[in-house]
């Protein structure tokens, strides 16, 4: 019997997660509704943070060390369309990379779970 793959597994491990955040970040930077949080952000040192943390939350290993969500999104006061734009950008990143539906729809489901973490902080 054949075990089940993780969605880390499933998307190619955290080379192909890699190539998501990064087509996921050049999103995110054009889009005057959030790029405005990056502006004194160490991009590339946020690119493998981000990396880290998406491929231990698709289910592969966990080196993610950095701060809860709340602490990471403190003093942001992030608002639904800034949560909003950040989830549609992820979608279109892993749909870039043919990540089929059902899977980008488990992945936005599990970012879905973040949200009360990261709003109004």
């Amino acid at each position: 019997m054949e075990k089940t793959k993780t969605l880390y597994e499933k998307i190619g491990g955290e080379a192909a997660i890699r190539k998501v955040v990064d087509y996921f970040y050049d999103l995110v930077l054009a889009d005057p509704t959030v790029n405005h949080f990056f502006k004194n952000t160490d991009m590339e040192k946020q690119r493998l943070h981000q990396t880290k943390f998406i491929s231990f939350a698709l289910g592969g290993p966990n080196q993610y060390t950095g701060r809860s969500m709340s602490k990471a999104h403190a003093g942001m006061n992030l608002q639904p369309i800034h949560f909003d734009a950040i989830v549609t950008h992820l979608r279109d990143a892993l749909a870039h990379y043919g990540v089929d539906q059902a899977d980008i729809d488990q992945v936005t489901d599990h970012v879905e779970t973040l949200r009360e973490d990261v709003l109004y902080k």
